[in-house]
């Protein structure tokens, strides 16, 4: 987790490039069987390190395959499952198919009541409301 925090600092710095190749480096490193708590924080950053969209979905879906795989081994994702949806739906936006946005979304709302009264998640609460209304006006 140290390395996967350390890499998204790149991230978020603006080297997406570097980004990529270090998550890249540390997903093959976790591999398949990969503590799933892991694979599903790694494949989230990694997906915000893309250009395409379409490989942006890839990774939020091998997030959300990681976060399902865990079968309630970690508690942490469940608090993970609002951003990870709400992540799908701004991706299906990207790729102009509002109704699997949609669906994500409602997905990403039944799920919130695992988010905490924090910053964390007031801040996911309003991009998933944010989202909503920006599909509403389209």
């Amino acid at each position: 987790m140290t390395r996967i925090g350390q890499t998204r600092m790149l991230l978020h710095g603006g080297d997406r490039e570097e980004a990529r190749n270090r998550f890249g480096e540390l997903w093959e490193r976790l591999g398949a069987d990969g503590d799933p708590l892991h694979r599903c924080t790694l494949a989230h950053y990694m997906a915000d390190a893309q250009d395409d969209p379409y490989d942006e979905l890839a990774w939020d879906l091998r997030a959300l395959t990681a976060a399902e795989g865990a079968d309630g081994r970690h508690a942490a994702l469940r608090a993970l499952y609002p951003s990870l949806h709400l992540n799908l739906a701004a991706d299906y936006v990207k790729l102009r198919r509002p109704d699997a946005a949609r669906m994500h979304l409602d997905r990403a709302r039944a799920a919130s009541d695992a988010l905490d009264d924090d910053g964390y998640g007031n801040g996911v609460r309003a991009a998933i409301a944010h989202l909503t209304e920006r599909l509403g006006a389209e």
